[in-house]
């Protein structure tokens, strides 16, 4: 997942919490024929960035890699929380959190934010809630220092 590309914004996936991933897979890729992207494991201030009791979470992402832009579903446990499954959230690469922020003003609520550590820099995470409630992960690119 390069994220140093991100300077429009885009939807990048929808994140489901998923009970039981194997159960998942024989859906989303046996079934209607979604490739596997992306399986692993990672810690981070999950508390922080989404209030549940974990640091740990793991991501399987599926999608069709011949058309990266045609969208991604990802299959998301958080490792040792009781979370319950069902749609988690739609998340965004932006060129500027800052920036995105300050546009949406009070329209976003419940504002969290982390930065994760990453080879180019930390990478700025902020989630946010909509007018109707649904919970919006906004990504930035690494920040160099």
């Amino acid at each position: 997942m390069n994220m140093s590309d991100a300077a429009a914004h885009r939807i990048h996936h929808a994140a489901i919490v998923v009970a039981d991933v194997d159960a998942s897979l024989r859906f989303w890729r046996d079934g209607l024929g979604f490739q596997l992207l992306m399986d692993e494991t990672f810690e981070g201030d999950w508390k922080t960035l989404f209030g549940i009791e974990a640091t740990k979470v793991r991501s399987v992402m599926v999608g069709d890699p011949s058309r990266p832009g045609s969208g991604i579903v990802e299959f998301v446990q958080f490792v040792g929380a009781d979370v319950p499954p069902g749609f988690e959230l739609l998340s965004l690469f932006v060129g500027d959190v800052d920036e995105a922020l300050a546009k949406l003003g009070d329209s976003a609520s419940e504002l969290r934010r982390i930065e994760v550590p990453s080879p180019d820099g930390p990478v700025p995470m902020v989630t946010v809630r909509d007018p109707d409630g649904v919970l919006v992960e906004i990504i930035g690119p690494p920040q160099r220092r």
